[in-house]
């Protein structure tokens, strides 16, 4: 083991006519059966200009100069971006898109991973750029309320100035914001522990697509009185409503952090080191991150970091326990360690001496961009399954690969402690056909193994067209009669999860 809000109206956005269109393929929405016409969408442009100023009605190159995502480097399509300025606001820009039938994209901080972000040339984009206030922190109460458009990293630097934390952590914390969070119903590194982003968000504001504004901001943590009505906006990836604001739960700062890199001889060992853990450490545990050897062996090749271990084990592990308690919590993680090797679950270790160590191991965990540079075109998945299945899936999954391309890459890592994996694929092209081959190789698997296409990303467009592999006929009825109910033009996020036709028929 080594060391180391009130609509607005005017003659010139009279209602548009709707018509019918058949749905579309996510790679290519075909028009909508809403959408405003040229002369009502200038005419609205030149309204949103008066009412939130010039500079906040981006058109032409200040729209194409700007991407949809980070992977893929797309430029945005859209018709124009509008920059509001307060939740009021987004209420307003709401309600005149509502009037024409304007149909709306939101943007955050654009990292995801499914096309959420996509924007037609018919559409607008909502940025929430804008709204990066936090209005209020509760050290007492253990509570921070913050606009949608703060960076999550922004939220957690706030909470340890009051010796507090936030604990939702992910790689893109710098870029991703607590709106996009909300709407993706953000996972990442400490699910473990804490859970998802549902179970951090205390109370939530959002608007309706007509511009009505939902205030659920209680700060409580018990709250029943009627529906938890914030849940439906949690994880509905901006179709049912636009989060502006939420109150957000912190939990005391644990200042002591044991980190380890460990190399186990099969995914047996792994699992059983899982459990280990969990009952050495008890609510120690924060993180259980599983690479495989092909994910290490990728992101080391080249020579963006210096593999920390010797990479001849099959299943390497990333082990953090969070603690306030410094001396005891190093005695606690090292004896958990070594009684772990001592039952041949863990061949090798490095455990980081100092924050800088710990750092330069998480670091390889977190570098996409490295898998992006080794597998290009990267195509990234992201899904759930039980930790007993892992083992057998990924084996059919990078068969099914190699046999239909031979010179295919995969790499595989994931958050192994709450059943999330992530699969890099390579296969030399990008291409409607191949990604379409690629998706079938990952997602028909998980079908008879009670798995999800989605553990953390969400679906936007790139998994529309799969989710009845992870969702019953009738759960697909109920979420479309949603989009119907709160949506009912249609205009927020279309094509994306639910698409609108489904919400039509059904």
């Amino acid at each position: 083991m080594t060391e180391a809000t009130s609509p607005l109206s005017g003659s010139a956005l009279a209602s548009s006519s709707a018509s019918s269109s058949a749905s579309a393929s996510p790679s290519s929405p075909a028009s909508s059966s809403v959408g405003a016409s040229a002369e009502d969408r200038n005419a609205l442009l030149a309204t949103l200009r008066e009412r939130l100023g010039d500079n906040q009605v981006l058109t032409g190159e200040d729209v194409t100069r700007r991407q949809v995502d980070w992977l893929s480097g797309a430029a945005c399509r859209a018709a124009a971006i509008v920059r509001p300025g307060t939740p009021q606001e987004v209420a307003e820009v709401l309600t005149l898109c509502h009037q024409v039938r304007q149909p709306v994209v939101t943007h955050g901080g654009l990292t995801g991973l499914v096309h959420g972000a996509e924007a037609e040339p018919d559409e607008l984009v909502l940025s929430l750029e804008r709204l990066t206030r936090i209005e209020d922190l509760d050290p007492l109460a253990g509570t921070i309320t913050v606009q949608a458009g703060v960076p999550l990293q922004q939220v957690q630097e706030a909470a340890r100035e009051v010796d507090m934390q936030f604990p939702l952590d992910l790689g893109a914390r710098g870029s991703c914001t607590i709106g996009g969070n909300i709407a993706t119903n953000a996972g990442g590194n400490r699910v473990i522990r804490y859970g998802m982003m549902r179970q951090q968000v205390l109370g939530l504001e959002a608007v309706l697509a007509d511009g009505q504004v939902i205030s659920a901001m209680s700060p409580m943590l018990k709250n029943n009185a009627g529906y938890d009505l914030k849940q439906l906006f949690i994880g509905s990836e901006g179709t049912l409503g636009v989060v502006t604001r939420a109150v957000l739960r912190l939990q005391p700062a644990l200042s002591d952090a044991r980190t380890a890199l460990i190399a186990c001889p099969d995914f047996a060992s792994m699992t059983a080191l899982l459990a280990h853990l969990r009952d050495r450490l008890g609510g120690g545990l924060a993180a259980f991150e599983a690479m495989w050897r092909n994910h290490l062996t990728l992101i080391t090749a080249n020579g963006r970091h210096s593999a920390p271990l010797e990479l001849d084990a099959p299943y390497y592990a990333l082990v953090e326990s969070l603690s306030g308690d410094g001396p005891h919590h190093q005695a606690q993680f090292e004896s958990a360690l070594e009684s772990a090797f001592e039952q041949g679950w863990a061949s090798d270790a490095v455990i980081a001496q100092s924050d800088t160590q710990r750092e330069r191991l998480w670091a390889i965990r977190d570098d996409i961009e490295g898998l992006v540079e080794a597998l290009s075109p990267l195509m990234a998945f992201d899904i759930s399954l039980p930790i007993a299945a892992m083992q057998d899936y990924v084996d059919e999954v990078e068969s099914a690969l190699t046999t239909r391309w031979p010179q295919a890459q995969l790499a595989v890592f994931g958050h192994l402690g709450d059943g999330n994996l992530h699969l890099s694929v390579g296969v030399g092209s990008n291409d409607a056909e191949t990604r379409h081959g690629v998706e079938a190789c990952l997602y028909r698997p998980l079908a008879d193994r009670q798995g999800s296409i989605s553990a953390e990303h969400g679906i936007g467009l790139e998994k529309r067209d799969w989710l009845s592999i992870s969702r019953s006929p009738e759960e697909l009825a109920l979420m479309a009669t949603l989009k119907r109910s709160l949506d009912p033009l249609g205009l927020l996020n279309r094509h994306k999860v639910v698409p609108w036709t489904a919400a039509q028929d059904h």
